[in-house]
């Protein structure tokens, strides 16, 4: 599933929004939303104030663009699957890949996401803006899930297919942000979310043995590949 490659302008656009949104939640994590106001940001980020409300309605609805980028990654392994590949599994390994945290930018971007998450307990803006991002990365992941389910899936599945996926993950950084759990090995993201999408998804026909999920030649269901962080032989601690 390619996409139109960004022209110079629009990556420009981008980078911008990222650098106000690291700005926006480097401030949310030190002082809380309350404490902290647009110019603050705008001050932090290194642009005007008027730049600032160029692209965003207020100071919550700018960590938006940080809160994508993890998203964004995740449907992009995701659609890169080989074709024939089971759903299940491809699901799973894009998952506990994509919040793996291989090398430390993939970690402190982790790191960000739970203060942005603690912050957000106790503010309702900031709450708003983590659940629309989740909800129109929903939407995107349809797309990607009905083609790697081929042309002849059930449309409801996909769907649900999709809202779970988004959930598990969703559900997995909520959990891991409650605690002080390490980036990697156990408690870390990666291996919770697995679970979350195993318990999600585990009566799903789209995902039954007919789908292609690794039936046993005598009816029965093989079992999952583990492919959670925490099974690895090299599954460290932060």
């Amino acid at each position: 599933m390619s996409t139109k490659p960004l022209s110079l302008t629009e990556r420009r656009k981008a980078a911008t929004q990222l650098d106000i949104a690291r700005a926006a939640a480097e401030l949310f994590t030190e002082r809380g939303p309350d404490g902290t106001t647009a110019e603050d940001i705008s001050q932090r980020a290194g642009v005007a104030l008027r730049t600032f409300y160029r692209y965003f309605r207020s100071k919550q609805d700018a960590v938006a663009p940080l809160l994508a980028v993890g998203a964004d990654r995740w449907r992009e392994r995701l659609a890169a699957t080989e074709p024939g590949a089971a759903l299940p599994e491809a699901l799973e390994r894009s998952v506990a890949e994509s919040l793996a945290a291989a090398d430390e930018e993939a970690a402190e971007g982790l790191r960000r996401t739970r203060g942005l998450l603690r912050a957000a307990a106790q503010d309702p803006a900031l709450r708003a803006v983590w659940y629309r991002v989740n909800q129109e990365s929903e939407e995107q992941l349809r797309s990607v899930v009905a083609v790697l389910a081929g042309p002849d899936a059930d449309p409801l599945g996909v769907r649900l297919t999709a809202a779970a996926a988004t959930d598990a993950i969703r559900i997995a950084l909520e959990t891991w942000a409650e605690t002080d759990a390490p980036v990697r090995g156990r408690g870390a993201p990666a291996g919770l979310a697995v679970r979350c999408l195993r318990e999600l998804m585990g009566g799903m026909r789209l995902l039954g043995p007919d789908a292609g999920t690794g039936a046993a030649p005598d009816g029965g269901t093989a079992a999952p590949t583990d492919l959670t962080p925490d099974a690895a032989p090299d599954g460290g601690r932060d």
